[in-house]
């Protein structure tokens, strides 16, 4: 379609294995949030599993050639399961970190999930140094009547932040989380949502409260839709990614889509591959685009090496040098590394034009949050398929 983007990765290879002498990451290190610290240095914190399922964030420098990510210097824990809430039950931890610089705090934020005895919950972590970590805590999202329901009632996952302040729907200058509510049966759905797959939200806290107080920082409001799944790729549930890049054509979301396969065995095989979508710079509730098939999906042995899991894992978007490069989980083992290369995709489409029942079921969603709130805020765009 002319006028779309064609963003694209080329797979490099693979940059982390498990150091199996080392018992934290006996079960493997993968999922990795990147950021280049303060010395100019680029730096992962990897979720790396000890046997009977106990995460822990890897802190490792990574080894660059010739403008190239090729491996990594482990350089010890930088966050484990040191409170009460992000553990239970002899298992659980720290878990997909994602990492965002935020030049307005001149803090790196690291938005994480802790596997507790609540299930998952996101939280947040901030640091000047990507060594020394303060906790904020879980995230609260803040109750809305609209919604006739209590999301913190749910699981929640997947969450990024964008880099920079963007508009709130109720016009305020804030700063963006995406997430996944983990919607459930026994617990029924929010007011307006009509699907039960999982599918990428958006939370808003605003910049102003933030400066003046850092703990409001994991309390979140104007909570609005943003996508749910749309194609093959994707159909059984989407959760965001690597944080949002800015791009000329928006926010560059690289998103996992998560699809069904039938196997000779007791479940189906789930296959995670990496999509992406582009969000509007100024409505970021709203896509502009959207892949219809996968920009990378599990195709190597590494990345088919589960019996039910085959697991392409998108989590970092960095840019080294001139290129910017996609770190991704690989079959919650491993590292690997892919290069974003343009004229390298035609499987982007306009979501405008493929809206179909989708952008109905947001604008209802808007629609009730915004009137049950007491307030007037501009619906969302059409944005879901």
């Amino acid at each position: 379609m002319s006028g779309a983007p064609d963003y694209g990765f080329l797979r490099l290879g693979t940059i982390m294995s498990p150091d199996l002498d080392d018992p934290m990451e006996f079960w493997g290190a993968f999922n990795p949030a990147v950021a280049q610290a303060p010395d100019g240095r680029w730096v992962l914190l990897a979720r790396v599993t000890a046997e009977g399922n106990v995460s822990r964030l890897r802190r490792a420098e990574i080894v660059v050639e010739d403008g190239v990510p090729v491996g990594v210097r482990r350089d010890g824990i930088a966050l484990g399961p040191d409170e009460a809430w992000e553990r239970g039950g002899g298992r659980g931890g720290v878990e997909d970190p994602r990492l965002t610089w935020v030049d307005r705090l001149g803090l790196y934020v690291l938005a994480y999930t802790a596997q507790g005895p609540y299930g998952a919950r996101p939280a947040l972590a901030v640091s000047k140094d990507l060594r020394e970590w303060r906790r904020l805590g879980p995230l609260h999202f803040a109750y809305d009547a609209g919604l006739a329901h209590d999301l913190n009632m749910f699981p929640n996952k997947d969450v990024v932040m964008f880099p920079e302040p963007v508009r709130a729907p109720d016009g305020t200058s804030a700063f963006g989380f995406l997430h996944r509510p983990m919607w459930s049966e026994e617990l029924g759905l929010p007011v307006g949502v009509d699907d039960p797959r999982h599918g990428i939200w958006v939370s808003f806290v605003p910049v102003d409260d933030v400066v003046a107080d850092l703990g409001t920082f994991v309390r979140l409001g104007q909570h609005r839709p943003v996508a749910l799944p749309q194609y093959p790729f994707e159909a059984f549930k989407i959760g965001a990614g690597a944080p949002p890049v800015r791009v000329p054509e928006g926010w560059l979301v690289v998103h996992h889509g998560v699809s069904e396969h039938a196997i000779d065995g007791p479940v189906p095989r789930l296959d995670y591959a990496a999509g992406a979508m582009i969000l509007d710079a100024d409505d970021v509730t709203r896509v502009r685009y959207r892949t219809t098939e996968p920009l990378l999906a599990p195709q190597t042995r590494e990345e088919q090496a589960g019996i039910d899991r085959h697991i392409v894992f998108p989590s970092a978007l960095a840019c080294i040098g001139e290129r910017q490069y996609l770190f991704y989980g690989i079959a919650d083992r491993h590292v690997g590394v892919a290069r974003l290369e343009r004229g390298a995709s035609g499987a982007w489409v306009a979501a405008e034009a493929d809206q179909g029942g989708q952008a109905a079921v947001t604008r209802t969603v808007s629609s009730v949050v915004s009137a049950g709130s007491g307030r007037t805020i501009p619906a969302a765009s059409p944005v879901r398929r």
